[in-house]
């Protein structure tokens, strides 16, 4: 699928507004995968989802995709400190995600589904769907597979790295 220079630098504006909103850098208190943060999860997420739909995918809205990536764990909770929260977190916080998300962004429904429904199979309630649900769903997945592998020792060294790779959409 090729994208025009136009809908790569709205894309890319979008990218950079939510990657600088107060909101979505609340994230960064959030800890992820080994060592990870919300924050560079899901952006780090989103750069990849967005990297299979262009490659692989002709009729997908990647403006669905974009916001759904950044907001799929904007859940803004530590489940595991919070033991309300822990037994039941993988199937849980995409809902409450979505519903923060729709809160804080105004997002629309679309989008709102496809959060909802990106921990499947955990979460049994929503099916990934959609092209973009499905897109999301794999690539969260690829994407927190590789930062359970990888070393916290090894993270913190390339914290710096893994922080300027999700400075732009498009390298």
């Amino acid at each position: 699928m090729k994208i025009s220079e136009e809908e790569k630098n709205r894309l890319e504006e979008i990218y950079q507004k939510l990657r600088n909103d107060e909101k979505v850098m609340n994230m960064k208190e959030v800890p992820m995968h080994r060592g990870s943060n919300c924050y560079l999860h899901s952006f780090r997420v989103a750069k990849y989802a967005i990297y299979r739909a262009i490659k692989y995918h002709k009729y997908t809205d990647l403006e669905v995709i974009l916001y759904s990536a950044i907001l799929h764990d904007y859940y803004l909770y530590d489940w595991r400190k919070d033991k309300s929260k822990k037994k039941h977190h993988g199937s849980r916080h995409p809902f409450i995600a979505a519903a923060l998300a729709k809160r804080d962004f105004n997002i629309n429904d679309k989008v709102a589904k496809v959060i909802r429904s990106h921990m499947w199979p955990i979460n049994i309630k929503e099916f990934p769907s959609t092209r973009e649900a499905k897109i999301l769903s794999y690539s969260d997945k690829h994407i927190a597979i590789r930062e359970a592998l990888c070393s916290v020792k090894y993270k913190k060294k390339k914290m710096d790295k893994y922080l300027k790779h999700i400075e732009k959409l498009f390298d």
